[in-house]
């Protein structure tokens, strides 16, 4: 399956949990992965190109670090740029339709705090429901979410077991 990667860190080569992830699920067959602020260091996306590269794939990957409990900028500007009525959606042309969507997300803090008794009050889901909202408003199919938590503590070891399940889930 043809799969996309667009892994949203605004300083990916500081990375140790995105940057793993990415590594591991780039040495997988037929995915390419796309480091949006090293493509786009302005700000300014190549909306014609990023439309091509998801046109070419069935599974699109958004990976990120959750920041205040939401996307880095540019991740919200690609979707804003990127998602444009007439191409997918309204219209008579919906391209990202029947394709997947799926998110792989870090956390700062344990996933424990991401319940409604705990430290971030909502579920890691609730944050995201707007991805999967958009997902069913494009008719793509929304798959299980990615999560890793405890990215600021995380060991190596834990972060290299993390990217093989990354890469196994992908696979």
């Amino acid at each position: 399956m043809k799969t996309i990667i667009v892994v949203t860190h605004p300083d990916i080569h500081r990375s140790r949990v995105n940057s793993a992830l990415a590594k591991s699920a780039a040495s997988l067959p037929d995915t390419e992965v796309r480091y949006l602020y090293d493509l786009y260091p302005d700000g300014k996306i190549d909306v014609a190109a990023e439309q091509a590269a998801l046109e070419n794939s069935e599974r699109i990957v958004l990976q990120f670090p959750m920041q205040w409990y939401s996307t880095p900028p540019l991740l919200k500007q690609w979707l804003d740029d990127v998602l444009t009525y007439g191409w997918s959606h309204g219209g008579e042309t919906q391209a990202l339709r029947d394709k997947q969507l799926m998110l792989a997300v870090s956390l700062g803090g344990a996933e424990s705090a991401y319940r409604p008794d705990g430290a971030a009050g909502y579920t890691v889901s609730e944050y995201l429901l707007s991805f999967e909202t958009i997902s069913g408003y494009l008719g793509m199919r929304y798959l299980k979410p990615f999560i890793t938590g405890g990215s600021a503590t995380i060991t190596d070891e834990e972060i290299a077991a993390q990217a093989e399940r990354y890469k196994t889930e992908l696979a």
